[in-house]
């Protein structure tokens, strides 16, 4: 099966060759120069996209706010932000949106490829993971992989892929000290400075969750990790 990819880019030109050439890849791509006619189509079509390549500076609806609201319509849909910006805060910005990638202008369209790759296949194989009905329960906390569904008390969340998949790390080495390097290689393979702040995000994100627990936390330990404490 193509893997069919909404790609948001008002330049013409970058836009006419990211787009044969992720065809040449073997992707389906629907190509859209700004934001509000990409949204309609997403909106129309919300479950036959593996994932979204979006630029961030475009006339009216920027990258951030499509992201927004793609998020509202299916918040499981990865996507990757294309920018000639490299500040730190936009980066980090982005990724309080949930996105799974950030790359900047120019690229490399052969690493471009390759990211994309490995975002569609992290988030096929853990929809795959999620087909058993584990659950995992320690003290006021429920953590459901079948459905990403984060139960701390009576409140429910659903989980990002990454969320999930981090968790689940932290729940089979649990009362340890994990270094970050550590939980960086085992779960994506890098150990760099982009998905280190990654993984502050997703640390941030899954402690607020939890602050809810009389039992189970997320501690620091300055200079090394973290201990989840249960």
């Amino acid at each position: 099966m193509r893997h069919k990819v909404l790609f948001v880019e008002d330049e013409a030109d970058l836009g006419n060759v990211v787009k044969q050439y992720l065809e040449m890849m073997d992707f389906e791509v629907d190509w859209f120069t700004s934001g509000a006619p990409a949204l309609k189509q997403f909106k129309a079509n919300r479950f036959s996209y593996q994932l979204l390549l979006i630029d961030v500076s475009m006339p009216g609806m920027d990258g951030f706010e499509l992201a927004e609201q793609v998020k509202i319509v299916n918040e499981h849909i990865p996507f990757l932000f294309l920018t000639a910006r490299n500040e730190k805060k936009d980066r980090l910005y982005g990724l309080k949106l949930g996105a799974d990638d950030y790359i900047s202008k120019p690229f490399d369209i052969d690493e471009l490829v390759l990211r994309i790759k490995n975002i569609i296949k992290r988030n096929q194989t853990g929809q795959q993971a999620v087909s058993s009905s584990d659950v995992i329960q320690k003290h006021d906390v429920r953590f459901s992989k079948d459905s990403l569904r984060l139960t701390v008390g009576d409140n429910e969340v659903t989980l990002t892929v990454r969320e999930a998949e981090l968790l689940e790390y932290l729940f089979k080495n649990e009362n340890r000290i994990l270094r970050r390097e550590d939980i960086l290689l085992q779960l994506w393979g890098e150990n760099d400075f982009f998905l280190g702040r990654s993984l502050d995000v997703f640390i941030s994100r899954l402690r607020k969750h939890l602050g809810k627990s009389e039992k189970v936390s997320i501690k620091n330990v300055y200079g090394i990790g973290f201990v989840f404490s249960c």
